[in-house]
């Protein structure tokens, strides 16, 4: 009786013919079966090293120190890039007059973070009312003659001195450091739909309102944004939602149908060509911009839609000239830095024990996640065009400065999570001399 082995006619690991095929590079088929073995255990190790990296527990702060550092620098970068046309042609010939007022704002704003990322959370909490009071006073004083100065057509500047700074960009930090303060003394109160929405929802009205009133429907959008996410954070009810989405839409098409120049970009968005020498110019070239650029773009300076075909090249637009220079990777890896940072900070809100923590981390990571996205949406004709930067990428110091004191305070809280401070504490130790106290500066038992 013959083994089953040599029944099948296949070739064993002594014959000649599974030598031969070894030396001719085929497969057999029990070798099969093993090499798929090793690929799904290949796949499972690696699998097992991300999760393990991922639950360490400095993982969202250096996440968050990463992805903000990269963006910063592309920002840079591209503001350079994207405004030396515009300022030559306004600032005398100084093509890097836009450039120097970005870096000078980068200057000021990096220490600010620093400071806020290490002070204590009860500090930082001190500075919800104040904020939230000066937010006010600041929206305020924009419809003041003598302090307010209009852009553009809104009413949303504040001249100080020989500064101008934009309110509303300061009031969205305001709004979520106030709300996460609030529902942090409340947070045992927050079964009650009443004490979600009061005073939240007259606070933030105001604030909304007094946007508003500038006729920045884009900044409005985006504060309706950070307080619906608030409250999806602490659990409120569904109908909230509902009603307040209905509310944002029909207020939104109201507004648009005050101006004319708001309704033709509504009305035109899903297709800029159709009114190309109006309406649509902007995202029109938008769209030259980004299709232009192919897979790895043209190089940076190398845009061609930034010499004067572009408004708001180096604002608004800049995500545009981005992909026309560094292509489909390029805006991908600005695409992906974000999502890291979102990553990390829903991250730190799900990891932490403190309310008021969780709240603000959740609340800055939708205010910067949100608007990345509107940008985007307005660059690639999903959304209508109304006027929103990229947060860290787009020039602009009133934006560049909140933004960057936001991403301090999710470092501060990142540095916070469990287990984090102990590694921080054995990252010091692990970085000082051998025999040389933290501090002394000099080995142990000398004088």
């Amino acid at each position: 009786m013959r083994s089953p082995s040599r029944s099948t006619g296949s070739a064993t690991a002594d014959s000649p013919a599974w030598r031969e095929g070894r030396q001719a590079g085929v497969t057999t088929t029990a070798g099969e079966p093993r090499a798929q073995l090793a690929r799904a255990r290949s796949f499972s190790g690696w699998t097992a090293s991300v999760r393990e990296a991922l639950d360490r527990p400095l993982t969202s702060y250096y996440l968050l120190l990463g992805a903000s550092t990269l963006l910063l620098t592309i920002g840079l970068m591209m503001v350079l890039s994207a405004s030396s046309v515009y300022a030559y042609k306004n600032f005398d010939g100084d093509s890097y007059a836009v450039f120097k007022r970005q870096l000078t704002w980068v200057l000021l704003a990096l220490p600010l973070a620093f400071v806020v990322s290490r002070l204590p959370h009860r500090v930082i909490r001190a500075f919800a009312w104040p904020a939230i009071f000066l937010a006010l006073l600041a929206l305020a004083l924009t419809q003041v003659p003598g302090f307010g100065v209009e852009v553009g057509g809104n009413q949303n500047w504040l001249a100080l001195g020989p500064l101008r700074v934009q309110p509303s960009e300061l009031a969205k930090l305001a709004v979520i450091l106030w709300c996460a303060d609030l529902y942090g003394r409340k947070e045992k109160l927050l079964g009650d739909w009443r004490h979600v929405l009061m005073p939240m929802l007259p606070v933030t009205g105001l604030v909304i309102g007094l946007v508003l009133k500038q006729h920045d429907l884009g900044t409005a959008l985006v504060l309706f944004a950070i307080v619906l996410g608030m409250l999806w954070v602490v659990g409120a009810p569904a109908r909230l939602f509902v009603l307040g989405m209905t509310t944002v839409g029909v207020l939104a098409l109201y507004l648009a149908t005050t101006s004319h120049e708001r309704l033709d970009r509504l009305t035109n968005f899903a297709d800029p060509f159709k009114d190309y020498q109006g309406a649509g110019w902007q995202p029109a070239h938008g769209l030259f911009a980004m299709s232009s650029g192919g897979i790895f773009g043209k190089g940076i300076s190398a845009s061609q839609q930034k010499w004067g075909n572009l408004p708001a090249a180096h604002t608004d637009f800049i995500f545009a000239v981005l992909g026309e220079e560094l292509g489909l990777v390029g805006t991908l890896l600005v695409l992906g830095l974000f999502l890291t940072i979102a990553y990390a900070g829903f991250r730190v809100a799900l990891r932490t024990k403190d309310p008021f923590v969780r709240y603000m981390s959740a609340g800055i990571t939708i205010w910067l996640t949100v608007q990345m996205m509107i940008n985007v949406g307005m660059v690639l004709a999903l959304l209508p065009v109304i006027g929103i930067p990229m947060p860290l990428v787009s020039y602009g110091g009133s934006a560049l400065l909140p933004s960057l004191v936001a991403l301090g305070l999710l470092v501060s809280f990142a540095r916070s999570e469990p287990g984090a401070k102990a590694a921080l504490r054995a990252r010091r130790r692990r970085r000082t001399p051998a025999g040389v106290t933290a501090g002394s500066g000099r080995p142990r038992g000398t004088r």
